[in-house]
């Protein structure tokens, strides 16, 4: 049988950066704030252009930006924030994090936010945080009108959708503020690391002196001077900063965007076809005003006991690819009943019953469609083999 891929590596770091990251090593000068201009300065800039924002600021990571955005809405103790029941265990950290109470909204079986659910609980919360998992975006539209009528602020996590858009408006820039991932299975890698953007000047104020624009650092941001000076030492700061190696490495990785979302397209696109072919298989279709920028595939498992399941993913690991079946993999981190930091559990049978059905398969862009039809076949035979007899005796 061919060899099945690794999709675990991420694409190498450009050339153009390594002698940027030589003289960074060489010279000790990782923190951001030594310069005006320093890679951190110049990655925010940047990424703002790509993105069409006004402001960006670079942290530590995403879970880093959800929190610093929450802080900046100036939220009381214990206000509620909304996210969906799918979501990966950092969101509700960040909210626990800004001393806020998570509420849990329905998803459905083609992994994105139950409308209904959501406008049902809407009136009971003082902020959205919009996940899109795994790149999959929830109808923005119904959104925004049922938030912006409510006068709730939209927090967008988009660590997974860098490159998405919705109604050609970039997937981070339709709420209040937008969060990305810079961490080593996003398309832009720097192992760690993440971003947020915005177009409100006072916002971004507050979260550049919250994330460590200690004394007057926060001179170093070209943003309206004025906004920073009157929250001058009247907030708490949380040393979230990014540092200038992570930046360095980012930095070029930004002319290889396009690139990349346009492959990952094209990989997703053509596995999901081969695996709809499948009477045991089903990817969800992507909503019309949606142009996703995936970096992996989910897929449903149709007429698959718990046992069928079992067997399903141990016998496709053996075969060398590894199927995550979000809600029967132990401890995992994106099943909501394990949040038990967050207090009592709320009963979301919808959103559990799809997250027992639902698979998730690496699926970089750096791929070939040869490779990606490898892991098509694997996925493919492997779910014939499981129900055969089924098939036999149905």
């Amino acid at each position: 049988m061919t060899q099945v891929p690794n999709v675990y590596d991420a694409e190498p770091i450009p050339e153009s950066a390594m002698a940027e990251v030589t003289r960074i090593l060489q010279s000790g000068d990782l923190f951001r704030y030594t310069s005006d201009d320093s890679p951190v300065a110049l990655l925010e800039a940047e990424f703002a252009a790509a993105l069409g924002s006004k402001y960006a600021l670079a942290v530590s990571s995403c879970s880093a930006a959800l929190f610093l955005s929450l802080k900046t809405l100036g939220l009381p103790r214990d206000a509620r924030v909304m996210i969906p029941a799918f979501t990966f265990g950092a969101v509700p950290s960040a909210v626990v994090h800004a001393d806020c109470i998570p509420v849990l909204c329905e998803c459905g079986d083609n992994y994105r936010i139950d409308i209904d659910d959501f406008a049902a609980k809407l009136p009971t919360v003082d902020a959205i945080i919009i996940s899109h998992m795994r790149g999959h975006t929830s109808d923005m539209d119904a959104i925004m009108q049922l938030c912006d009528d409510a006068g709730i602020p939209v927090i967008e996590d988009a660590a997974h959708s860098i490159g998405t858009t919705w109604g050609g408006r970039k997937i981070g820039t339709i709420g209040k503020i937008g969060c990305f991932s810079f961490q080593s299975y996003k398309l832009l890698n720097a192992g760690e690391g993440g971003i947020m953007v915005t177009d409100d000047a006072d916002l971004i104020a507050r979260a550049v002196i919250m994330s460590g624009a200690y004394e007057h650092n926060w001179k170093k941001h070209p943003v309206l001077l004025n906004s920073f000076a009157k929250w001058q030492n009247k907030l708490p700061l949380y040393n979230q900063r990014l540092n200038n190696l992570s930046a360095t490495l980012i930095r070029p990785q930004l002319d290889e965007l396009p690139r990349r979302v346009a492959d990952g397209r094209r990989n997703h696109d053509h596995v999901a076809a081969l695996l709809n072919e499948s009477a045991w298989l089903t990817v969800p279709n992507c909503l019309p005003s949606e142009e996703r920028a995936p970096d992996s595939i989910q897929f449903n498992l149709v007429d698959m006991t718990d046992t069928d399941t079992a067997r399903f993913v141990k016998t496709a690991a053996a075969a060398g690819v590894k199927i995550q079946v979000f809600g029967q993999s132990t401890d995992n981190a994106r099943a909501f009943w394990n949040w038990q930091f967050i207090g009592p559990i709320p009963d979301l049978p919808q959103t559990r019953a799809m997250l027992m059905k639902a698979c998730d398969v690496r699926l970089p862009a750096r791929l070939t469609l040869d490779e990606c039809d490898v892991i098509a076949q694997v996925i493919t035979d492997v779910a014939d083999e499981t129900m055969s007899p089924a098939r036999a005796y149905g």
